[in-house]
């Protein structure tokens, strides 16, 4: 019997896969690391886009799964360090992957060795200060689950201001940031989906990108090389 992937793939069109793939557009070719490739799920939209991807994953038997959608897919457990790689990458996706990671900090600095000047790295990561972490706090509760913002395998926890710094500090400039909404359709059960939650999903989208630092249950960001920054964008 084959192990059953504890990650999903989001393809809700607020989520933050779907931001990913729609900021990165088309690959033409042009080559593409995805950091905690996992089981290749977001690999495999992004092949068929045209990127050539190379996927990064710690563990061996989603390292297996993924081949089938990377060039190449390269086991190595970020912890211990960013391995050799094979000449630059025109993209990194870091999605879902830091909040994972004993220091986020130095693989992101790392990894950003590996762009050209032109290059982009697209991080998402959840948003601890959401509304409801703040009001469990002040119920005394902060308790580890399977998924979501308190994950049992989260090691770093993130705010806006502190992603940004995180961002900065490896040597990027953030070109757009955004918000995304709690994830409905992960978290109630299909008999739930249709037209009113899409409705109220849109409507929780739309407050997330209003309030963000209150709201947002992750944050995207892109983010380029090198380039003063003229001041962050959230959209």
């Amino acid at each position: 019997m084959g192990r059953a992937s504890r990650y999903t793939l989001k393809d809700d069109p607020y989520s933050s896969h779907s931001v990913i793939v729609g900021w990165l557009g088309e690959g033409r070719g042009r080559r593409l690391l995805d950091v905690g490739a996992a089981d290749g799920l977001l690999a495999r939209l992004l092949t068929e886009r045209g990127w050539k991807v190379t996927g990064l994953e710690a563990d061996p038997v989603a390292a297996q799964a993924a081949a089938a959608h990377c060039e190449r897919v390269v086991v190595a457990d970020l912890d211990a360090g960013v391995p050799a790689l094979e000449g630059e990458f025109d993209a990194i996706v870091c999605a879902d992957v830091l909040e994972h990671l004993r220091d986020p900090a130095a693989t992101l600095a790392a990894l950003r060795r590996t762009l050209p000047a032109s290059g982009e790295v697209v991080v998402s990561v959840p948003n601890v200060a959401h509304l409801w972490m703040r009001m469990s706090l002040l119920a005394g509760r902060f308790e580890y689950a399977e998924r979501g913002i308190l994950d049992r395998t989260h090691l770093r926890f993130f705010t806006r201001r502190t992603l940004a710094a995180l961002v900065r500090g490896a040597g990027l400039r953030i070109a757009r940031m955004t918000a995304t909404p709690v994830p409905l359709y992960q978290v109630l059960s299909a008999r739930w989906h249709g037209r009113p939650l899409a409705a109220v999903h849109a409507l929780s989208a739309g407050a997330a990108r209003a309030l963000p630092g209150l709201l947002a249950y992750q944050f995207v960001v892109d983010a380029r090389p090198d380039t003063p920054a003229a001041g962050e964008m959230l959209r």
